[in-house]
């Protein structure tokens, strides 16, 4: 399953995939420029979800569990918020 990132994460391997930076000399392609559409548009809403969850739920600022039961809590917390 391929992860999405950003430009931090560039040159780690595969299954990450980033927005492709503009070559020196040139311009990306339209198929370029539609990909990074795509990762901007989903970031954008998986930033906002991730702020609203954090200002929302104090706890999960500073969490250090186990990757798998953080993300059973923040599931749960989501819910919650989306009932409120």
């Amino acid at each position: 399953m391929s992860t999405l990132v950003d430009l931090g994460y560039e040159n780690v391997g595969d299954g990450f995939h980033h927005p492709v930076k503009k070559p020196a000399e040139g311009e990306l392609t339209e198929a370029q420029q539609t990909d990074n559409k795509v990762v901007r548009g989903i970031h954008g809403v998986c930033e906002r979800a991730n702020s609203l969850l954090k200002t929302t739920f104090k706890a999960l600022r500073r969490v250090s569990l186990d990757p798998s039961r953080i993300t059973k809590i923040a599931a749960a917390a989501l819910v919650l918020l989306q009932l409120e």
